[in-house]
């Protein structure tokens, strides 16, 4: 929404709100992969033309936001989320960093 309207979707069809985490017997990494850099380049693709400080509103909220904002929370979110893998291989493998 940085931009316009909603972009259209690029993911699958949803058949379950917690099918990132219980539809697993069939998941097919290739297909998240995949959709995963799908969307990376369409987001990409509806801000290139926008400078850091372009700003947008988001449904719901009474805060604007600039891109630089959700950049930096992108960041920090990327930086949580691999914080949490680090610990959970950590705890299948038993290794710590030095």
């Amino acid at each position: 929404m940085a931009t316009g309207p909603p972009a259209p979707k690029t993911q699958g069809v949803v058949r379950s709100r917690t099918g990132d985490f219980d539809d697993i017997a069939d998941a097919d990494p290739e297909d998240a992969f995949a959709m995963y850099h799908r969307e990376v380049r369409a987001a990409d693709a509806a801000v290139a033309a926008l400078p850091l400080d372009h700003t947008f509103s988001r449904p719901l909220r009474t805060t604007d936001f600039s891109l630089r904002w959700v950049y930096v929370h992108m960041i920090e979110e990327y930086a949580r989320h691999n914080g949490h893998a680090d610990l959970l291989r950590e705890r299948i493998d038993g290794r710590t960093g030095d």
